[in-house]
């Protein structure tokens, strides 16, 4: 077992053997073994949790630790951030987020309520389509400020593309303060995703 827990890689295919014996056991042996749309919802409905965790929780990191810490650590150190560890953290960041979105996307079409909820439940009722909506909305605007504004800034920045120093340290504030903005947009956003699940 220690063995599996020093590979990052195999730890995480235990967990998905582990997901899938209690996915088998809960859904197939209850007698539900369907292909139908309640299927796929839930199923596109975990990816999109599972994307939703990694992209949140990275924005997170990036926000409670890491933009903290730079200052606190040695300047013969920082190389290490910025050229291992962050260019790590920014792929799988920016692909959580559109993962994120595309997940979500498609449980709202198949749950009939993308429509509804892309215009915020006007017209028709308003209450979970609102809520849902405005959480839709707002993540689609933090997954739009990640691959349009803070990759290519956080790209220049860490000198993945070529740019001057005054370009660079541009770049890192605009990347900065826009992860800042998907942070201040983070909190109402999940709590209109859950408000749309519970309270409706």
């Amino acid at each position: 077992m220690v063995s599996i827990l020093k590979s990052l890689g195999k730890t995480v295919h235990l967990s998905f053997v582990l997901t899938l014996l209690l996915f088998i056991g809960l859904f197939y042996l209850g007698g539900n073994w369907a292909f139908d749309q309640l299927f796929w919802s839930w199923f596109f409905r975990y990816l999109h949790v599972l994307n939703g965790i990694m992209w949140i929780g990275l924005l997170w990191y990036l926000n409670f630790v890491q933009i903290p810490s730079m200052p606190k650590i040695p300047d013969e150190q920082k190389p290490a951030i910025g050229k291992v560890i962050a260019p790590a953290v920014l792929f799988w960041f920016r692909w959580a987020a559109l993962g994120t979105i595309i997940t979500g996307l498609i449980v709202a079409i198949l749950n009939g309520y993308a429509h509804e909820a892309m215009t915020l439940g006007i017209g028709n009722g308003g209450g979970k389509n609102t809520a849902i909506g405005i959480g839709m909305w707002l993540g689609i605007i933090m997954a739009y400020n990640v691959w349009f504004i803070i990759w290519p800034n956080q790209k220049k920045a860490l000198g993945i593309v070529e740019s001057d120093p005054e370009q660079k340290a541009k770049s890192a504030k605009i990347a900065m303060l826009t992860s800042r903005v998907n942070t201040l947009l983070s909190f109402p956003m999940l709590l209109s995703m859950v408000m749309a699940q519970n309270l409706y």
